[in-house]
């Protein structure tokens, strides 16, 4: 017997196919599916089949607009158009003149002895006539890829409007008797439409209609993917077998979350394909949803992550606490303990974090690092600016207009950068900024990691780290306060923001203790440190394209230090890499195009700045 949970659509459909009249199945209509009368797994298609036969169908007609009617005997065929026929003549009899609607109609062609497809307008006088005027045998009519049937339900042609008034006059007239305890117990004629999307279907032919029942057939829950991984164990190839009931095995299960069964079949061939070295699941898995074999969070070492705080203080100056929050985080995800206050089954991103604070103070610059360390590109960071999302329907930006509408095509900024970068730092800048509509996006990637685009695919958010950044706060908190009330006021601001002015109190519960308050940078020892690490950038291009050994100052100490002391200390971090393109950068800029005739006269050269009148201005010599 098969497990109750693995498909419980089997029932509804072994239900509601005895007491309708039309039955809409949607959904995953192109998986497979375990059939009990076969022991495998067969297409979802036949095992509805399958179903309706042994419901007690006497016959089980299948149509689609390729092959048309299909499933019977030719003889079979004969009959019903014969049946349709005969029905049409007697139904123009009977109603005459006086039932002409405007509606031009038209008689099934004759049968042929030949087997040529037979067109939908046969098919449906062929429905009709079954269901209007049943005679002592049932049948249940499948209508496949009835996706292609209707165009838009707003705006059907004159040929779709007929093809829906015939089906609904079919499924309403069609009588039933109370009286014979017989036709009670059996089946009536049934129409059964089989496609992907409701939206496929008119609503008129459904809404507020008693004989149509809609069925959807979900993708495969944790049940069917264990039954099916369980029943085909020994064709997976995998570095070590699997057996069930072990913590590999219902991990591996676990990392199946969102595939079909069609999927898992195309998993077993692909471990079969994939070379000489047989793969553990996890890089199966990667492979096959990523097209990565190995993941940059496998790559990641207990001694890698030992240094991880010295990795990022080397970009990020004066903001230790946060770059230890980042470091606590990052090693929750690789112990594998990440994401356990939701659920242990989830796959939720790896970490989300809350950056607060003034400006200027390292918060992008932690993010970049952070997205350089893990996966050892800075452009690993994907930003979004979130000021740009701050009307109702900018969701549509992110994940992709709706069916029907423009751009449906393209999809989503954010799913498809996830289905293309999946192992990245996703950075949400300026959170605040954006309409409190766009947050509940991050609900569900924040509860469930996954979303699904305008065009109906899902991405996955359990390889990402997520970064939101804000500036709540940062006009009202005194920076004269210690360090632990200027954090614990930004707590206070974002919380209050979040719960009295956004609304969303339930994202930040899903944000939890991962908020991380930046310190405002004053200190002219932290402003010195930002500026010679960004003298490094500096020196690295000047070695690529003009083959210079080295720039260096006659007093580097005390040359920056006369830089900061022009430098709006409100403004962070930022105001010093714009006060070193004012007297840095533009000037030696200026310098290389006026001197540079042939650029291999740098080659193996220095530049010395010297400062002018001991100020933060100054002049460059090569030497």
């Amino acid at each position: 017997m098969v497990d109750k949970r693995e498909n419980p659509w089997i029932a509804n459909l072994d239900r509601e196919a005895g007491i309708r009249r039309c039955l809409i199945i949607h959904g995953d209509t192109c998986d497979l599916c375990y059939s009990e009368d076969t022991g495998d797994y067969r297409p979802v298609r036949e095992v509805i089949l399958q179903r309706l036969a042994r419901k007690g169908f006497d016959r089980v007609v299948v149509w689609d607009p390729y092959g048309g009617i299909t499933n019977v005997s030719d003889e079979v065929r004969q009959e019903l158009m014969r049946r349709a026929v005969q029905a049409q003549g007697q139904s123009a009899t009977q109603q005459g003149e006086a039932y002409d609607m405007g509606i031009p109609s038209r008689s099934p062609t004759p049968p042929s002895t030949g087997t040529a497809p037979v067109s939908m307008e046969d098919f449906l006088a062929i429905v009709h006539a079954h269901l209007v005027n049943p005679d002592r045998s049932t049948a249940a009519f499948v209508i496949d890829l009835s996706d292609y049937l209707f165009g838009n339900a707003n705006a059907l042609t004159e040929e779709e409007r007929r093809r829906l008034l015939i089906l609904t006059r079919a499924i309403v007239q069609a009588p039933l008797d109370l009286s014979d305890p017989v036709s009670l117990g059996r089946p009536s004629n049934l129409v059964v439409f089989l496609c992907r999307s409701l939206g496929g279907i008119p609503p008129s032919l459904y809404q507020g209609n008693p004989a149509v029942q809609q069925i959807q057939i979900p993708q495969p829950g944790r049940v069917e993917r264990a039954n099916f991984v369980s029943r085909h164990i020994d064709r997976f190839r995998f570095r070590t077998p699997l057996r069930p009931g072990t913590v590999d095995f219902e991990d591996f299960v676990d990392s199946l979350d969102g595939l079909t069964l069609m999927d898992l079949a195309q998993l077993i061939k692909l471990s079969r394909q994939c070379g000489e070295m047989p793969m553990t699941p996890e890089q199966l898995v990667n492979l096959y949803k990523y097209g990565e074999r190995t993941s940059p969070w496998e790559e990641l070492s207990r001694e890698k992550l030992q240094g991880i705080e010295e990795a990022l203080k080397r970009r990020v100056k004066g903001q230790d606490e946060a770059v230890r929050k980042v470091a606590d985080v990052i090693i929750r995800a690789y112990t594998g303990l990440s994401g356990l206050q939701h659920s242990k089954k989830q796959k939720t991103p790896k970490g989300v974090l809350f950056f607060v604070g003034p400006t200027g103070v390292g918060k992008t610059e932690l993010a970049k690092s952070l997205a350089e360390f893990l996966f050892g590109d800075e452009d690993a960071c994907i930003r979004f600016d979130m000021s740009e999302y701050n009307h109702e329907h900018s969701d549509q930006r992110l994940i992709g207009a709706p069916p029907g509408y423009v751009g449906y095509e393209e999809g989503g900024q954010l799913t498809n950068a996830v289905r293309e970068r999946p192992f990245s730092v996703l950075l949400f800048d300026e959170i605040e900024k954006a309409h409190v509509r766009i947050l509940d996006k991050f609900l569900q990637i924040l509860e469930d990691g996954r979303l699904t685009d305008g065009r109906g695919v899902t991405v996955h958010f359990s390889e990402t780290v997520i970064i939101f950044t804000s500036n709540i706060g940062a006009a009202e908190v005194d920076p004269s306060l210690s360090p632990d009330e200027v954090r614990q006021q930004f707590i206070q601001k974002v919380r209050r923001h979040f719960v009295d002015v956004a609304g969303r109190p339930e994202l930040l519960n899903r944000i939890g203790d991962n908020i991380v308050p930046f310190n405002f940078i004053t200190g002219s020892d932290f402003l010195v440190q930002i500026a010679r690490a960004k003298l490094e950038p500096l020196r690295e291009r000047l070695r690529e394209k003009y083959r210079i050994r080295d720039f260096v100052f006659a007093d580097e100490e005390k040359a920056l230090r006369a830089l900061v002391e022009r430098v709006d200390r409100s403004m962070g971090g930022r105001a010093v890499l714009n006060e070193m393109v004012k007297r840095i950068f533009d000037p030696l800029a200026r310098f290389l195009f006026e001197t540079a005739s042939d650029p291999n006269q740098y080659a193996d050269r220095v530049i010395k700045a010297y400062p002018i009148a001991g100020g933060p201005d100054f002049t460059f010599v090569l030497e």
